[in-house]
């Protein structure tokens, strides 16, 4: 008998697992997830460059093992490429700065459930590599680091351009972090726990949040493209403004370590995305993976539903990477400030007061007039900001902010003066 079948069947089948147990498979959790997690962001790159290429009409890579091997030949170029440093560089912050932005990347990962929990004759084991209580704030928390990272490449490097890249980053980060934050607290309320795994719950047996919080979904969606650094929201990069912004200086695993995070950052968005608004792992239009037993066909197959979910959202961000222009940096701003923030906090005053009204009237939570109460204010919310204030104005990256009246003067001025002379007498 081998040390593990001992340990597993000394813990015997109980309800919670014995801590042999619990270890044993939570260090099992953790290589699996991060070895698909890095796998998987190393074929997002090759999923990039065929999506932009099928967009595009063109074949993308199709060189090495028929394209499928391009991101370990990516991997193994980065390996052998000789490290460069730039003069007067601070050299221990150059260094660290791309690890600060690579391990909240992964460490995010650790509170997001994957999967219903799977009833195993040794206990009942979730599949979540850190089921906290506080799991939410836990993501807004760690998340939050990867700023720095990025700011003290662009500062520790000694260049101007990586230095407005990082200052660019700062500021961006910080006008969509509050927004981001701000638009789940109407998933907190209905949810009235800041645990994933509640938040998930409450969704299997009720609505899913996308349909009661609209609003709150559009404004994560935003949010969640500016804090990664995605388009049309690239303005710490902007290759045409900034040589690439904050990693110009960066060769080799070095710079290979960026976009790492920023690709596991973009699947730990999306992985959010579809926790807090589309149920997480759970399957549509049935509870028969809510309710005992809890088998492991199950837990595989709300896996699966889980991970279509996170890939759909991974294919929208590459679908409006090669689809919209970016953004000004006044535009980003503007954006963040005059519209997200204040966009948030009506929504919440307005949430949390439908929340209340109808809880006084005596809809129970999960009822069909509870949700339908939220749906109406959606729909309301929606045409108001759509059709009434916005119009295809505010929220688009080609908008001016001149009117037509102002835009004919600067055409005007700017226009050559034509003076036209009489024909000669031999014309």
């Amino acid at each position: 008998m081998t040390p593990l079948t001992a340990l597993l069947q000394a813990a015997g089948p109980t309800t919670e697992p014995h801590f042999g147990v619990w270890l044993l498979f939570t260090v099992i959790k953790l290589v699996v997830i991060f070895t698909l997690y890095m796998v998987g962001v190393a074929l997002l790159t090759l999923a990039e460059r065929k999506i932009s290429a099928w967009m595009q009409d063109r074949h993308g890579p199709n060189r090495v093992g028929k394209g499928w091997l391009q991101p370990a030949a990516d991997g193994v170029k980065n390996f052998v490429k000789e490290e460069t440093y730039p003069g007067a560089v601070n050299l221990p912050l150059f260094i660290l700065a791309p690890i600060l932005s690579f391990v909240p990347a992964l460490v995010t990962w650790a509170v997001i459930p994957f999967g219903a929990s799977w009833g195993s004759p040794w206990g009942v084991i979730d599949m979540v590599l850190a089921p906290m209580p506080v799991g939410f704030l836990f993501i807004l928390a760690i998340s939050s680091l990867g700023v720095y990272g990025i700011v003290l490449a662009g500062w520790s490097s000694n260049n101007k351009y990586a230095l407005l890249g990082g200052l660019r980053s700062s500021a961006q980060m910080i006008s969509y972090e509050i927004a981001m934050g701000m638009s789940t607290i109407p998933v907190l309320l209905l949810a009235g726990n800041v645990s994933l795994v509640q938040i998930v719950n409450q969704q299997a047996y009720e609505t899913w949040n996308v349909l009661n919080l609209t609003i709150a979904f559009f404004i994560f969606l935003v949010a969640a493209f500016a804090e990664t650094n995605r388009l049309p929201f690239d303005l710490p990069e902007a290759e045409s403004e900034l040589i690439t912004g904050y990693h110009t200086e960066y060769s080799s695993m070095k710079f290979s370590m960026f976009f790492i995070a920023e690709y596991a950052n973009m699947v730990t968005a999306s992985a959010l995305m579809a926790t807090l608004f589309f149920g997480g792992w759970d399957i549509p239009f049935t509870l028969w993976d809510n309710v005992a037993p809890h088998t492991g066909i199950k837990t595989l197959l709300t896996m699966v539903c889980f991970l279509v979910k996170t890939l759909f959202f991974v294919f929208f961000y590459m679908w409006i990477r090669w689809t919209l222009p970016r953004f000004r940096y006044d535009q980003l701003m503007s954006l963040g400030w005059k519209l997200m923030l204040p966009l948030a906090l009506g929504y919440i005053v307005a949430s949390a007061t439908t929340i209340v009204a109808l809880d006084a009237l005596g809809f129970a939570r999960g009822s069909f007039p509870f949700h339908l109460g939220l749906v109406l204010l959606n729909i309301v919310c929606v045409v108001v900001l759509f059709v009434i204030i916005d119009r295809g104005r505010l929220i688009s990256p080609a908008y001016s902010r001149l009117n037509a009246r102002d835009l004919e003067k600067l055409r005007a001025a700017r226009a050559p003066q034509f003076i036209p002379t009489a024909p000669e007498s031999g014309d």
